[in-house]
């Protein structure tokens, strides 16, 4: 596939990351030839220097025979015209635009093919927030992602020395949980991913991935938590979008805090939120984590723009006594250094975006793409089509599905049932079917198997 990447900053640079070592013929432009420079010495693909949006940039960059456009600079208005400018000089079949305002988001007709011909936007703030909900919505939980309309799940924990799951072996644990359906479908151990079989035994300090439906996920959570209490005060440093939406989001359900330093965001953020309490104030401020109470605090989100801020805050968040600490965090070095130690959960903007975005990349009907462990592993729910003539794994037991090593079908989705796999289920037509895939190099491998043949009609 032919895909030009506009925009060199953190999501586009991860994306080409992504993409440049799966058959791709990937272009990136940025008006930084700086940018640019540290990016073809990394890694193998073409750049061009020039304004996104402008069409000889576009012409140069080879738009005339491009398959994709996918527009993530920082601006939303160059976006938003390289795209127009894409579907009117050279017809480019797909369009992807990320647009953060949310004055245009809140308006559909802007995006008909009349008007700004954007086949797909991609909202970071929208997706950070749903993603911060489901980790508040799911307590002891590093990361929560859906598939199929919300039907199933993967959620992903980390063993503590003196949990429930400690030793047992993968086998084992499914007669203490008996009375509910899951599977285990990657452990990360040490940083490596591991595929695990029955025979493998969980270990402190593992990272263990459960898929299931819904909501067995909430009862095994329950379970593997001791019945942890659901969560209830929740502060948020920072009124800006995102800080804004998640408080809208929470307001209702939870006693949640703001903290916004700028009075003037801090007043629209009041007028803005119903049942939230707005401060003026410093986030770093212990005096004032003191005062609103901190060490009952359940959940503490730094959400402000500045990594250095989130990161110190939460840190002094956690001494003080916040039981569970999340930061906003968007350079990939800093979130690795962080996640495990004093914070709990660094949330990366990049990889939320870049799952929506593969979802659209990827080969064959996929319906969903999700990055694990901040893009050490992938999980895909792809859709089977065809017939057993056509088709590599419909009508076929998933034993004799020619999977890569690094790859797993944990469940099948069919209609509204959720079904865990084992090597006996067998995929019919029509089925989302979830995979895990451990080694991302092993992708394209994967979405082979769910294209189908020529005589499908």
């Amino acid at each position: 596939m032919k895909i030009i990447i506009l925009g060199a900053g953190q999501v586009g640079i991860s994306v080409a990351a992504n993409l440049v070592n799966e058959d791709n013929d990937i272009t990136l432009v940025d008006n930084n030839p700086a940018a640019l420079q540290l990016v073809s010495e990394r890694y193998d693909l073409r750049t061009v220097t020039g304004v996104a949006s402008h069409p000889s940039v576009l012409e140069k960059a080879g738009a005339r025979d491009a398959d994709m456009i996918l527009a993530v600079t920082n601006s939303d208005e160059v976006n938003m015209i390289a795209c127009q400018v894409a579907y009117t000089l050279y017809h480019t079949p797909t369009k992807i635009a990320r647009i953060r305002e949310q004055a245009y988001l809140a308006n559909n007709a802007l995006f008909a093919q009349e008007a700004l011909p954007v086949d797909v936007l991609i909202s970071p703030e929208k997706l950070v927030t749903e993603s911060i909900q489901r980790l508040i919505q799911h307590p002891g939980a590093l990361q929560v992602v859906d598939f199929a309309s919300g039907k199933a799940q993967i959620v992903a924990i980390k063993v503590a020395y003196d949990g429930k799951l400690v030793s047992h072996s993968i086998r084992n644990l499914k007669n203490e949980l008996a009375n509910i359906d899951y599977r285990i479908v990657l452990i990360f151990r040490d940083g490596k991913p591991l595929i695990p079989d029955g025979d493998t035994v969980i270990k402190t300090n593992d990272e263990l991935f459960f898929l299931s439906s819904s909501d067995s996920i909430d009862r095994l959570l329950q379970v593997i938590r001791n019945n942890e209490k659901p969560l209830k005060n929740i502060i948020i440093a920072g009124g800006g979008n995102i800080g804004l939406r998640l408080a809208k989001s929470l307001e209702d359900n939870y006693k949640v805090k703001m903290i916004e330093m700028d009075p003037v965001k801090a007043r629209f953020a009041s007028e803005e939120l119903n049942n939230t309490v707005v401060l003026n104030g410093d986030a770093a401020d212990e005096e004032l984590l003191v005062e609103e109470d901190i060490e009952h605090t359940d959940v503490y989100c730094s959400l402000t723009n500045a990594d250095e801020a989130n990161i110190i805050s939460s840190m002094l968040a956690k001494r003080l006594g916040a039981h569970k600490v999340m930061a906003l965090i968007n350079r990939a070095a800093y979130v690795d250094l962080m996640q495990s130690n004093t914070i709990d959960i660094a949330i990366s903007p990049q990889q939320a975006t870049i799952g929506s975005l593969l979802t659209h990349i990827r080969k064959g009907d996929v319906a969903a793409v999700h990055s694990l462990r901040r893009g050490a592993a992938e999980s895909i729910e792809a859709i089977a089509h065809g017939d057993k003539s056509s088709s590599n794994v419909v009508g076929k037991k998933i034993n004799d599905i020619a999977l890569p090593e690094s790859a797993t079908i944990g469940a099948i989705v069919r209609g509204d049932k959720v079904i865990i796999a084992d090597s006996n289920t067998v995929i019919e037509a029509e089925d989302h079917v979830i995979i895990v895939v451990a080694d991302k190099r092993d992708v394209s491998a994967v979405e082979s198997l769910f294209q189908v043949g020529i005589t499908f009609l």
